[in-house]
């Protein structure tokens, strides 16, 4: 891996915590945004992500938390990384789990989203993972079902489990996030994962600039915390992470740019550019990325990259949320085993 060479988080108790509220989870039966989250509700996901991270390194890597529940994971607009990684999180907890994508769902015939949840639900699923092409499809969900609703992506909205994973991904590197220097490069007027990085990050006190072409960036963002910058090469001098976004191709509704190869000669980030950053700058990325165009193959595969590690952390965060938004309705008391 690229950040093999990195120190290890130091090891943190492996129980969890998992009191109801006012102790522990207070969001309630669903995770449908970062904006939503208060700090502490986002410190519980992270300290619950930690106990459950030394499970991937189990010869069986399962917990038997979330035995006899049922997750669906309904992806309308497609997805791998994603739903691979809420599929493996909700095995490991010994759920069972069902996939639905948009060919596959009664959807493609004409069914309603909503129709389409009902019968998830009574069927006895206790929680549906959704990923929809329309800004705000989860919440529509999560009004109508009793059952919990994680929002895994909703169009240009929010994807407030890949913000949390970056989070979870930035502490096991040893980095403090208040007072970080934060640069987070490409479209950011379209990409959900800004909107939930910016909205987690500004909440934890990080400076957060972030880089495109004018055309890239939403008017008036700053009212978000966050300052604007047009140019690369001097927002990056002294960055103590970069977060590069993926061009989105399949979004494209309007020129935007005059060319992908205008955009990476421009916005690009290169081992020279990335060279102007602090000496232990992080590279993030969401995936899947367009090398040569937003982030060039040495810095993909370089020592500062810890687009690997977001991959592997998003199992333990996912576990993480679907064993608060399931489990601590019911359980009271004890730990992982």
């Amino acid at each position: 891996m690229p950040s093999s060479s990195r120190p290890k988080p130091a090891a943190r108790s492996k129980q969890l915590p998992i009191e109801s509220s006012p102790e522990g989870w207070t969001a309630g039966k669903d995770l449908l945004s970062i904006k939503a989250l208060d700090v502490r509700d986002i410190e519980l996901i992270i300290d619950t992500a930690t106990a459950f991270q030394e499970v991937s390194g189990r010869a069986i890597k399962k917990v038997p938390a979330l035995r006899g529940k049922t997750i669906a994971n309904l992806f309308i607009e497609p997805s791998t990384r994603t739903r691979t990684s809420f599929e493996l999180a909700a095995k490991r907890l010994s759920a069972d789990v069902v996939n639905l994508s948009g060919t596959s769902s009664s959807i493609m015939k004409g069914e309603s989203l909503i129709d389409t949840g009902r019968a998830l639900e009574s069927m006895g699923v206790d929680l549906v993972v959704i990923r929809h092409s329309a800004a705000g499809a989860a919440h529509t969900l999560a009004r109508t079902l009793k059952a919990g609703v994680v929002n895994a992506g909703d169009g240009a909205h929010e994807h407030p489990t890949q913000a949390l994973l970056d989070l979870f991904t930035i502490r096991a590197h040893g980095k403090n996030v208040a007072g970080l220097r934060v640069v987070m490069i490409g479209d950011i007027t379209r990409s959900r994962v800004a909107r939930s990085n910016i909205y987690l990050l500004t909440k934890l006190n990080a400076n957060v600039c972030v880089v495109g072409p004018p055309t890239m960036i939403p008017p008036h963002i700053e009212k978000l915390g966050v300052s604007v910058s047009y140019d690369l090469e001097s927002s990056l001098k002294g960055a103590d992470m970069v977060m590069i976004l993926r061009v989105q191709h399949e979004r494209e509704q309007r020129s935007l740019f005059p060319s992908i190869q205008e955009y990476a000669r421009l916005y690009g980030v290169t081992r020279e550019r990335l060279a102007l950053a602090a000496p232990n700058v992080l590279v993030l990325h969401p995936g899947p990325m367009n090398r040569g165009i937003e982030i060039a193959t040495e810095v993909a595969d370089g020592l500062s990259s810890v687009i690997l590690d977001q991959v592997a952390n998003g199992i333990a965060v996912r576990m993480g949320v679907l064993y608060l938004l399931v489990a601590t309705r019911e359980i009271k008391g004890g730990g992982v085993t």
